[in-house]
């Protein structure tokens, strides 16, 4: 791997030793909108893993999770769905690499004054 390369790498990191997962097109996200779900112990490591989506800040919880923890597009494509990513994008706090990543290959993700 080139110095390039691996810079770049790491300038998209979830945290050190893992990429970020990004799929190609928004459209491809079409998971739940609300309603109770229960995410894979492998994304969510605690015995209750129910979330409940019409409450906000558990919507945006699964939302940073999925986004920080996901190896593979599949996963975000089972619970994300595009408009929604879109619509809190703002409000969601994620590592560094993460939103860098997204923003990268989604600019409409990017906030309004970044993008101006």
């Amino acid at each position: 791997m080139s110095a390039v390369s691996s810079r770049a790498a790491r300038r998209y990191q979830t945290r050190p030793g893992r990429c970020a997962v990004v799929v190609d097109d928004l459209t491809e996200l079409r998971g739940p909108t609300g309603g109770v779900v229960e995410l894979p112990h492998r994304l969510l490591w605690r015995p209750d893993r129910r979330v409940d989506l019409d409450q906000r800040w558990a919507l945006d919880g699964l939302y940073e999770i999925v986004l920080t923890e996901a190896v593979q597009a599949d996963e975000l494509r089972t619970w994300l769905d595009g408009r929604t990513l879109v619509r809190i994008w703002d409000d969601l706090y994620l590592p560094r690499g993460v939103r860098r990543a997204w923003e990268d290959r989604h600019p409409v993700l990017r906030p309004v004054a970044a993008a101006a």
